[in-house]
């Protein structure tokens, strides 16, 4: 079985960057690009993780990647490929160092075995394509164990984590305990919150680099109100008819041009929500840390409080679509279950979306219209790595509400640019907050321009790789 499999990446010009960002930014972007293209000569800069498609890793690096290529700076992408067992392992770890015990099996010597079997076959494999000075981008616990075999090479090792943990606690001890041998042979990490850094990792050997999303991704590119409407009756997430000129279109990394031609597989008792109806909407996978009961049975309690117009779509990808996620079915059968015990005039109003997954563009250019078309958008995370679907939401000009757990907390202004729910498993305050938003389109919007403007200032992609152009240079100064 091969071990790696690299991820075909496009190519984006820096420029685009010049419609959103002011002419002091795109000096500094290119000045900065020009600078390292003369550094990095000759090398090139490796990522890898263990899926192309799902969660958001797989979401930032065709953008990332594509615009380091536009300058001329060699980056190459490389997914692992796994055996269930080894991404059952790497779930659990997933969820450890979220602080939670996942589906309570053990990390122990078994697990290691797992653990470590598959991953020296990809180090084993990747070393025949690495070279001395290289730079390689380890994402993840699903690939820290390589460090093992791709030490003393001569290569600039990286690992970037981005989950953890605001506070620690035995599952979070235990989940870096069981990392602890690969990490002590990495010379430098990334972490997406200073609190996420773990005591054997804070000795001046890591930084702290937020993510991003891509303005001008499938995900995130500007529609037309006749292609949000087109696409959402097509997959079938709102009720019909078309409009007058229908537009399934959107734009490929590539620049070609794409087409919705797919439809969601829909769980509902009738028909979908008019296009008029207000809807509020959670987009995440099929994970117990996302809370996807948690804001149904939240919604069933706005629906008791006699609001009788607001639907719920709860909207995830295709169970079958996610390689590394071995949960995602029985989460899923799990939402659905707890749909099936909703009052009769709840369960009327709940949407269970699951996305098609075959053509990851043509799905994030249906999430890209549900989010442009939902009246809130929520993330109710019972934990959270950072929660790049906020942002995508945000950047849009949707009011979000999102638990204050994780790297929520650090993009949105509770208030400002957003509201934050203080305990997620709250759900009377959660249903309360829909509710005020609901009665106040006024404050949405205020919401909604404010995220936009944060998004732009904070969490853009263009941002992100000058933070990483800095530490490159450290490490290739060493």
């Amino acid at each position: 079985m091969v071990a790696l499999e690299e991820v075909r990446v496009g190519v984006h010009p820096l420029e685009r960057f010049s419609e959103i960002l002011s002419r002091e930014e795109m000096h500094e972007a290119l000045s900065t690009a020009n600078r390292m293209r003369r550094r990095l000569s000759r090398r090139v800069v490796w990522n890898i993780n263990s899926t192309s498609a799902g969660g958001g890793v797989a979401e930032m690096l065709p953008s990332l990647l594509g615009y380091t290529r536009s300058v001329g700076i060699d980056t190459r992408w490389l997914v692992i490929r796994g055996e269930p067992e080894f991404f059952r392992v790497t779930k659990r770890l997933h969820h450890a160092l979220h602080g939670s015990a996942g589906d309570g099996s053990p990390l122990d010597e078994e697990a290691r075995q797992i653990y470590e079997s598959a991953l020296s076959a990809a180090a084993l494999e990747f070393a025949s394509q690495v070279q001395k000075g290289d730079l390689v981008l380890l994402h993840d616990p699903q690939t820290a164990g390589m460090a093992t075999a791709l030490g003393g090479k001569g290569i600039h090792l990286i690992w970037r984590c981005h989950i953890g943990s605001d506070s620690s606690n035995e599952e979070v001890e235990c989940g870096w305990e069981f990392l602890r041998p690969y990490l002590e042979q990495i010379p430098a990490y990334v972490f997406s919150r200073e609190n996420y850094v773990p005591v054997m990792c804070d000795h001046g050997k890591s930084v702290v680099i937020t993510p991003s999303i891509d303005a001008f991704s499938a995900k995130n590119q500007d529609l037309s109100e006749d292609a949000v409407r087109t696409i959402l009756v097509h997959t079938g997430l709102v009720e019909g008819p078309s409009p007058e000129h229908p537009d399934h279109g959107f734009v490929r990394d590539d620049g070609t041009p794409g087409r919705v031609g797919r439809r969601a597989e829909v769980v509902r008792l009738g028909r979908p929500p008019a296009w008029e109806t207000p809807l509020i909407v959670q987009i995440s996978r099929w994970d117990p840390l996302k809370d996807m009961r948690g804001v149904m049975e939240g919604f069933a309690r706005l629906c008791g409080q006699g609001d009788g117009q607001a639907e719920l779509v709860l909207a995830g990808p295709n169970v079958n679509s996610v390689s590394d996620d071995p949960e995602g079915a029985g989460v899923f059968e799990e939402v659905v279950e707890a749909w099936h015990q909703l009052p009769a005039a709840a369960r009327n109003r709940v949407h269970l979306a699951s996305l098609p997954g075959d053509d990851v563009e043509e799905n994030a250019a249906i999430v890209n219209a549900l989010q442009r078309h939902a009246t809130i958008v929520v993330q109710k995370s019972l934990r959270e790595g950072f929660g790049l679907t906020a942002t995508e939401a945000m950047w849009k000009q949707r009011p979000v509400v999102a638990s204050a757990v994780g790297g929520l907390q650090d993009q949105i202004e509770d208030g400002v640019s957003g509201v934050l729910l203080k305990d997620p498993e709250d759900l009377d305050a959660f249903a309360g907050i829909l509710a005020e938003l609901l009665a106040s389109p006024e404050r949405m919007a205020r919401l909604g321009a404010a995220a936009r403007e944060r998004v732009r200032e904070r969490f853009l992609g263009l941002g992100h790789l000058i933070k990483y152009a800095t530490l490159f240079e450290r490490l290739s100064d060493d």
